[in-house]
């Protein structure tokens, strides 16, 4: 793949639970998920389109970093 792919807020989360995220709460439109171990906490807008540089940012805050074939094998 050559760039980051179009998900919208929803399909990021759930990609996200496959990487060992957990949801712990949502405020407003914003959706807060927490993984323990290593400790990382990521928040994620729920809209029909992410765009790009925040993507870029919440898989950076996650640890998965800019590794766009691992983030598109848990869409």
């Amino acid at each position: 793949m050559s760039g980051l792919p179009v998900v919208s807020g929803r399909e990021c989360v759930k990609a996200l639970q496959k990487a060992g995220f957990a949801v712990v709460r949502q405020r407003g439109s914003h959706i807060i998920l927490i993984r323990n171990d290593p400790y990382a906490q990521v928040v994620v807008p729920d809209h029909q389109e992410l765009d790009r540089g925040t993507l870029r940012s919440i898989l950076r805050h996650a640890g998965i970093g800019i590794d766009v074939d691992r983030f598109a094998g848990l869409i």
